[in-house]
């Protein structure tokens, strides 16, 4: 096997900055604290440094330093952190000196982390919430993400795992011992009764996952109607700013664009749809139909009409769809304020004037605290509710079994499929399929 290189980079975002940290790990990062600051400084104790290059001796800054030798570190390795003023020539100047160290050489994105995990001190689902830490945008996402990084889903995990052991247990203690006829019909049933109930905690934390990921990936809203409604128009006054080409001419909007909005700490995303209406041009048509595919994946559809058309609804998407249907009556500033409330519509708005907008945002940061509200969810993202489907598919086959006593090393081996299951959630085993991809999405420095 290779020798561990020492691995070193800047964690903190480039440009100038107050202070910038660059991180080491690895077996030589002792020796680049003592090429650079000539001392090795006690052990998790900031130490204020100069520190001079290696190679010419002459002073690049003064640092703050810090040294966490193995194993009581971050990657699990000896580690040092020097903490130094933000200028690009400054800390270009001491990744350069740090680097000149034998053994040392840049990190790649995310191998900090992966270090960590292959070191044991992080698992997978660490690792992903880790990940959705750094990209949280919203306070949600943060408080999720942070759960997920704290281990939420292993101690969840570890408490179905070791019921799972117990069951386990109890059914091949039948095959062991099969001369034992009362002890092994109690032990089955003992084992089934656990079995059931375990199921019944994965399929409510599976139908719990879809939350998780709205809240991670942000509610999805459609803003639908027929052409020239206004739903361009809308678009631009909730983000703020020109997003959507705003024309009187039908047919404008020909594709979907999106807008991501942060209401009460809970991430939306916006989608400007094409008008709905029949005698298209093909273009159009295709427009229509992704403004279709849309509405139809949406967790609300704010369905636009203006003030002096008809109150209908489309009924090419509308019938029997599961999707929430806000009405909004628009463009109620052409008709003056002694138009006629109509009760059909749940908001009325003015998208130019303003009217009904501060309303309208009120409303959708309640409909996004009551998905977003109680504590996170434990399953996040697609892998996390393809797992626990595994796991799922195990306990259900063993349920299907009527007679445990007939076929009991068949049960007992449904049981040990759902606890390899189990051990792919937190990457303790047959991940290696998804390492590459999960690391590469952090950072180089992290």
């Amino acid at each position: 096997m290779a020798p561990v290189k020492t691995i070193a980079a800047i964690s903190t975002a480039p440009g100038m900055a107050g202070v910038a940290i660059l991180r080491i790990s690895g077996p030589a990062a002792g020796h680049v604290l003592r090429a650079l600051t000539r001392r090795l400084p006690r052990p998790r104790v900031a130490t204020y440094s100069t520190l001079y290059d290696p190679v010419g001796g002459t002073p690049i800054d003064s640092a703050l330093v810090l040294w966490f030798p193995a194993p009581r570190s971050f990657t699990g390795e000896d580690v040092a952190e020097l903490q130094v003023h933000g200028g690009r020539a400054v800390t270009a100047a001491t990744l350069r000196a740090v680097l000149t160290v034998d053994g040392v050489r840049p990190a790649e994105p995310g191998e900090f982390t992966r270090r960590a995990f292959e070191n044991g001190k992080l698992d997978l689902a660490a690792v992903e919430g880790l990940a959705d830490l750094l990209a949280a945008e919203t306070e949600a996402q943060r408080r999720q993400a942070y759960a997920q990084y704290g281990g939420r889903i292993a101690n969840v995990g570890e408490a179905l795992r070791v019921n799972l052991v117990n069951a386990l247990a109890l059914v091949e203690a039948t095959i062991d011992f099969p001369d034992e006829d009362d002890v092994g019909t109690s032990a089955l049933g003992d084992a089934r009764r656990r079995i059931e109930e375990l199921d019944r905690q994965v399929l409510a934390l599976l139908a719990d996952s879809d939350r998780g990921e709205r809240i991670r990936d942000g509610l999805r809203v459609a803003i639908a109607g027929p052409p020239n409604a206004g739903k361009s128009t809308l678009l631009n006054t909730l983000a703020g700013r020109d997003v959507a080409i705003v024309s009187p001419i039908a047919g404008t909007t020909r594709d979907a664009l999106e807008v991501h909005l942060d209401l009460d700490g809970v991430a939306f995303v916006l989608t400007d749809t094409a008008g709905l209406r029949a005698g298209a041009d093909p273009i159009e048509l295709e427009g229509i139909r992704r403004a279709r595919s849309r509405i139809r994946s949406a967790d609300l559809v704010l369905f636009l009409q203006s003030a002096d058309a008809e109150a209908v609804i489309d009924p090419d998407w509308d019938a029997g769809q599961e999707v929430k249907i806000w009405h909004v009556q628009t463009q109620i500033d052409r008709f003056g304020p002694d138009m006629a409330a109509d009760h059909f519509f749940r908001h009325r708005i003015s998208a130019v004037e303003g009217i009904g907008i501060r309303e309208l945002l009120a409303d959708l940061a309640t409909f996004g605290r009551d998905h977003a509200g109680g504590e996170p969810a434990v399953l996040v993202r697609e892998r996390h509710r393809a797992v626990f489907a595994d796991l799922h598919r195990a306990l259900a086959d063993g349920l299907l079994i009527r007679d445990w006593s007939q076929e009991t090393e068949l049960v007992a081996e449904n049981l040990r499929a759902g606890l390899s299951a189990l051990g792919r959630a937190t990457g303790r085993v047959d991940v290696e399929a998804v390492l590459d991809v999960v690391f590469s999405s952090f950072c180089i420095g992290k």
